[in-house]
Order: C-alpha cells, then structure tokens, then sequence
C-alpha cells in the first residue's frame, strides 16, 4: 500500500518509515498537517497515518482532508494524549482506528492488514459490479452500448436523471450502474418505489415524519431523503404519485430542503436524483395528472431504456447469464429454444426472461434447453402482443383449449394473480377472464 506518515516528530517518521517499507509497503512522510493536506491534494495515499497533537494544524484536520477525497483515504490516528473524548471524537470524523503512543509493532500491522483486506474487497466489488451490470446483466447490443455512452457522460457530474422505459427493461440496475460510476458511489443509494405506497405512507417515506404526526407514528422517523445524504435516491415509477406530493418533492429538488411530516424543523440534504417511469409523461402533462415544472426539474439528462424485442442480440447473452445465476452454467441453450426466445415480444422485457429462464432450470436442470421446457404459447412462436398473422401453426397442429388454458395460467403467473393485470395481459375484459377461469375449472374462493 502507498502510506503517508505525518507526524512532527523526526524519529517517529524515520522509525515508521523503516519499518512499514521493511513490510513491503510504499511510504511518504510529512512533518506537519498543513504539508501532509497538500500532499494528498497531489497524490492521495491508500492510508494516512497521523499524529493528533500537532501544530499549527493537527491531525483532526488531516483526518478530516483525507475523508472527503473520492474514494476516501483510510486513515488511522496516533496520540500519547489518548482520551475516550478523543478516540470518540476521531471515530466519529471516519478514522479507521486510534492507537495510542507508545503502541506495538504488530498492533499497527494489524490495522494495516485490515485495511488492505478491506479495499481489496471494496475492489472486488467494484469489478464485479462492472463486468456484471454492464455486459451481462444488461446486454452489450448496440442499443445498449448507446445507453452505456450516455451513463458514462452523466456518471460524473451531480445531474437529474431521468430513466425511461418500460417496467422490465432494468431501470433499477442502469440507476445502480450510475451511482457506482460516480463521486458519490462511496455513499449510499436508496430506493423507494413510488407506485408501491399510498400518498400519505410515500410522504412519509421520503421526507421522514416526526412522533405523533398520524396514526402509528410512534417515533420519530428519517426519511429517503435523509438516509440517502451524500448518495443518490433513486425514485422508481415517478409517474405514480400524486400533485401534492409532486409539489412537495418539486420544492426539495430546487431548493435541497424540507420538513418531516408533522414537523417545523427544516433539513438540509445534498442528493443526487434518478428517477425512473415507464408512463408518458408528456401525455400525463396535457392531461393535468403530473407537473411540467417538475418534469423539466427530472428530465435534465433523459436516458431511455430500448425493450428487449428492440435488442434481440442482447437476448442469447441475458439467457446463459440467468442460467449461471441460478446455478446453472454448464446446462446449454438449444438452438430452437434460442431461435423461439429471440422471436418473441417480451412483454415484460427482461425480467420477463429472468423467470422463464429460472422455470427452465427446474424443467431441465442438466443438459440442454429445448422447446419442450418452454411455455407452450412461446414455443409456439406466439409474439406476446398479437396471435394473428405473427403465429405459425405448427406441423402437428394445437389444442384450441390446452393453448388458451397455458396462456390463461401463464397470464395469471406473470401478473402474481392480478386478474386485472392478467386480463389486460391477454387482451380481455375482467369478466371474460372470469370466463375461462371457470371454463378451465381455475376459480378459487376469494
């Protein structure tokens, strides 16, 4: 590792020194604050260690420095004026640990190794995050290669970020994928589904509330905003939420602020926004249901995701992918279940192909992958949208009620029973479902 030593006392770096290069690490020393701030500007360290009491600046300051640089440097604090005031008032400021002078060779070996295991895990990490997101999880089609383009320009600055597309096409891990190429990947991404909660419950949710401000708030709470200060909140299915609650979320994107719910205390919150919709926004400004002033508050760098029947070369690579994940990678595609994956519509995009694969593993858990282990309506050739002109009989022709039955109880799958969802998934009304379910003997008590 690349250490800085700083410390105004010449034998304690000179004895440092020698010691941790006898150790194979690389070392600099510094024999005061104010120089050892300028050397990191220069060059960060992998690690700063410093002596507390030094003057006219001191350690606290180094510390402080040597925290705020992207990614931080560890640092580990050493003083022969230890006090538990002072341990505390270190830790607190982001030291990785405190040792106290005189102390042992091996205790600050120790440290030393605990944080080379740590950043190489944090390495670890990264790379695989990298590799992951980028190629596999989310394909390497041209299409894609253009979204990866404009993730990299907007990665690094602290720009809005609007992500569209439809549910399925990996929003979330394109949100993911900016936030660890950024300033701010060492502090936390947070999430909340915006469609998931009612209007009072997703207040709450994002700006914290106080004890007492409705039923069932028996503390104080922090919200999304809070928890994600210094990161980047990530707001999913922005279109769902209500105008009032736009107002409010509006307010803390221009000015940063806001109040808990139930409260009068005003906080203040430095946050990095994406946020992700598949609705049409600009449709649901002429109808009056989303703000315009809060869309062009969102859209300062759009992003739009293509659905995966626009990028079907990414289709072969997401399937051998989802097999390796579910502990599959030696089990191969076949060619006839690959051609039949690439021919459909996808409807829920790549989410979609991530169950289907997962339903294959346990159809066919060694071997190959084949016709017979898929849906009936996909091996068939069916689109996902139209069975018209699209579907091809095949040689051996179909059952009319088996076909419709499979499609019916695959509908019924993807939805997690909705009948609403399903019916809309098959191009039918609620009571036409209702229907075939009791066509098909598929009524339960509700």
């Amino acid at each position: 590792m690349d250490i800085l030593i700083v410390d105004d006392e010449a034998k304690m770096r000179t004895l440092l020194q020698a010691l941790l290069e006898e150790e194979g690490h690389r070392c600099r020393t510094c024999s005061g604050g104010e120089e050892a701030i300028r050397a990191m500007e220069d060059s960060p360290p992998d690690v700063a260690v410093t002596d507390l009491k030094m003057e006219p600046v001191g350690g606290m300051e180094v510390l402080t420095a040597a925290r705020a640089k992207v990614p931080p440097v560890e640092v580990v604090v050493m003083t022969a004026y230890a006090s538990v005031e002072t341990a505390l008032e270190a830790t607190r400021a982001g030291a990785y640990d405190f040792l106290c002078k005189p102390f042992k060779t091996p205790e600050l070996l120790h440290v030393l190794d605990r944080i080379a295991e740590k950043q190489r895990m944090r390495w670890e990490i990264e790379d695989l995050r990298g590799s992951l997101s980028s190629k596999m999880v989310l394909g390497e089609s041209p299409a894609m290669r253009q979204v990866f383009r404009l993730v990299d320009q907007v990665a690094e600055r602290d720009a809005t970020v609007l992500l569209r597309g439809e549910s399925g096409t990996g929003k979330e891990r394109i949100a993911r994928l900016i936030h660890d190429r950024s300033k701010r990947r060492e502090m936390p991404m947070i999430g909340v589904h915006c469609g998931a909660l009612t209007e009072t419950l997703l207040e709450s949710e994002l700006f914290g509330h106080e004890k007492g401000s409705f039923t069932g708030a028996h503390q104080r709470r922090a919200g999304r905003f809070e928890m994600a200060d210094g990161g980047t909140l990530f707001l999913d299915e922005i279109g769902d939420i209500s105008l009032s609650v736009q107002v409010k979320l509006l307010r803390v994107i221009q000015e940063r602020r806001f109040e808990r719910v139930g409260g009068t205390e005003t906080l203040s919150v430095d946050v990095r926004i994406i946020a992700a919709t598949h609705r049409n926004l600009e449709e649901m400004m002429k109808e009056g249901t989303f703000r315009e002033d809060l869309f062009y508050r969102l859209s300062v760098f759009p992003i739009e995701i293509p659905p995966l029947r626009n990028r079907v070369e990414d289709i072969p690579i997401l399937a051998k992918f989802f097999l390796a994940k579910y502990g599959y990678a030696k089990v191969i595609l076949g060619h006839k279940a690959e051609q039949a994956l690439c021919r459909y519509h996808w409807r829920g995009n790549v989410r979609e192909l991530e169950n289907l694969m997962e339903r294959a593993t346990i159809l066919s858990p060694e071997g190959e992958i084949g016709l017979e282990h898929l849906p009936p309506g996909l091996a068939h050739g069916i689109s996902g949208t139209t069975v018209g002109s699209d579907f091809q009989l095949p040689p051996n022709g179909v059952v009319m009620d088996e076909l419709e039955k499979s499609l019916v109880l695959q509908a019924l799958e993807r939805s997690k029973g909705n009948k609403s969802s399903a019916a809309e998934l098959l191009g039918l009304t609620r009571r036409q479902l209702y229907t075939r379910l009791e066509k098909y003997g598929l009524v339960q008590g509700e």
